[in-house]
């Protein structure tokens, strides 16, 4: 009870002393606090609209439950990002417009320059905000010039919109799908406000259908999204979050101020932060959708268990691994061609899925490791006829231990500021000396951040199926039960954040 009153109190205490000023800074757009779905303002404008979304649950309400849910969303994107959801406004209505004609014409060339308007205006959009400052930073660099341009910023979530839309027209195009019955609803789907800044990328395929259906939330469904937004919370503001700020990002400054071995934990560090933080994401927007009637499939499904590289990207981001696929791999000829075009296709695949990433050449580096990686793979086990999976404890698990510490050395790539830095901690990690008494006295400095790291990879690695009672578990306990237990997240969230709500990594993006 102690609990709960304490996290009234936090509630209570801000609308006691609540000013206009105060009042006024809940609608208005301030890029040092964006809106976050770990913070505390989040949670009270979601329970608002949560509560008149239900209300006009019925089908006859389902014209303004529409344009509830699609002002909402603009409203949570320019409190989050600021006023570049006009652009969210431009992609989503010509988008819809151009894709109603491409379905509908029957002539073949006619079409095919409909997808090209459509792809080509989304990617300029994408490319003009994304790329334009590492191009002339590259120019530069190579010609000795001084070409400099307006700093231009990178909107939240065009990365992931953007996919959207383009995903929605090549299926127009492919006939697996029909047009959104209305612009209106082609926005709902595009603003949708749970995968908005920071995906999964959702196939309108999926979505649209869905918005069909009558909005009927079982026990079920909403034991899972409440437990989903419970772990998804622990995730990030519990795990991802406090390594970050005690420890990885420290590390991660200055290198050379630290010893080999906290080098090396600081990289095991960033691997369990990145996917706490991501998947942590990923867990709160698939349980709010899932409150709102929407399915979303699951994004991440335990990467480091992986054997291989192949694998990991089944497992790790699985929304952008597949559109990479469907979209990018496939249409360039997949493995129907040669198995050195096979290679070749697996590789530039995972290039531009590193430079999609971010506008710096760390970004493709790290992309072309991951695509470097998977053709060696596909060769052993197309050319060579070994297998890389195995079922054997042992091999699996050396395979695993191989597969994580890929992964974690490409993360240097992903995370280090520049080159110069991921170099300095590469090399400093290869001077590492096996002196486990000076382990020992770096384990207990940091033991606050090791202790939640192991708690980290243990919830990482629990088996599947006990993961899965727990979550029956929870299903099965008491209302009040289940309140003590939201209360205390909510209240571990609150104690354990040392510097405020942090933003997610994949905002950048």
């Amino acid at each position: 009870m102690n609990v709960i009153s304490n996290w009234v109190k936090i509630f209570i205490n801000p609308i006691n002393n609540l000013t206009i000023d105060q009042f006024k800074s809940w609608f208005t757009y301030d890029p040092s606090h964006p809106l976050l779905f770990n913070s505390a303002l989040f949670l009270g404008l979601f329970l608002i609209f949560y509560c008149i979304y239900v209300l006009a649950k019925d089908q006859r309400h389902d014209l303004f439950r529409k344009l509830y849910v699609i002002v909402f969303s603009l409203f949570f994107y320019y409190k989050a990002g600021g006023d570049y959801y006009v652009l969210l406004v431009i992609c989503a209505v010509m988008t819809h417009w151009v894709g109603k004609r491409l379905y509908k014409s029957e002539n073949p060339n006619k079409r095919k320059v409909l997808l090209i308007l459509i792809v080509v205006a989304n990617l300029a959009m994408l490319s003009y905000y994304k790329y334009t400052n590492f191009l002339i930073d590259n120019f530069n660099a190579i010609f000795n010039g001084n070409l400099s341009f307006k700093n231009i910023v990178l909107p939240i979530g065009i990365s992931f919109f953007v996919f959207e839309a383009i995903s929605y027209a090549v299926d127009l195009y492919r006939k697996e799908m029909q047009p959104a019955k209305s612009t209106l609803d082609f926005c709902f789907y595009i603003a949708f406000f749970p995968k908005l800044v920071a995906g999964p990328i959702i196939r309108a395929k999926d979505f649209l259908p869905q918005m069909e259906r009558k909005l009927h939330l079982t026990a079920a469904e909403a034991n899972s999204a409440i437990f989903l937004i419970m772990i998804g919370l622990i995730k990030k503001a519990v795990i991802s979050d406090y390594i970050s700020v005690n420890f990885v990002d420290r590390v991660f400054d200055s290198p050379l101020t630290y010893t080999s071995f906290e080098n090396l934990l600081a990289v095991y560090g960033y691997a369990l932060q990145i996917y706490c933080d991501f998947s942590g994401y990923s867990d709160i927007a698939i349980g709010l959708a899932l409150l709102m009637g929407f399915t979303i499939p699951p994004n991440f499904l335990t990467p480091y268990k992986s054997q291989s590289i192949t694998e990991f990207w089944r497992r790790w981001h699985i929304s952008l691994s597949s559109w990479l696929r469907d979209y990018l791999y496939i249409s360039m000829g997949g493995n129907r061609k040669s198995n050195i075009r096979t290679y070749f296709n697996l590789f530039m695949t995972m290039l531009i899925g590193g430079l999609w990433h971010g506008a710096s050449w760390k970004f493709v580096v790290w992309g072309g490791l991951h695509g470097l990686v998977l053709a060696i793979e596909r060769f052993i086990n197309k050319q060579l006829g070994w297998s890389i999976s195995s079922t054997n404890i042992l091999p699996r698990i050396i395979r695993v231990l191989i597969t994580f510490h890929i992964i974690a050395f490409c993360w240097i790539f992903f995370r280090a500021k520049d080159f110069d830095l991921a170099s300095q901690l590469i090399r400093h990690i290869g001077g590492l000396d096996f002196n486990f008494s000076h382990w020992g006295i770096i384990i207990m400095a940091y033991r606050n951040v090791f202790i939640i790291m192991m708690l980290g990879f243990m919830m990482h690695l629990l088996p599947q199926n006990f993961v899965d009672k727990v979550h029956n578990l929870f299903g099965r306990t008491p209302l009040g039960v289940k309140a003590l237990f939201v209360g205390l997240t909510f209240w571990l969230v609150f104690a354990t954040a040392t510097s405020g709500s942090q933003p997610f990594i994949y905002f950048q993006f």
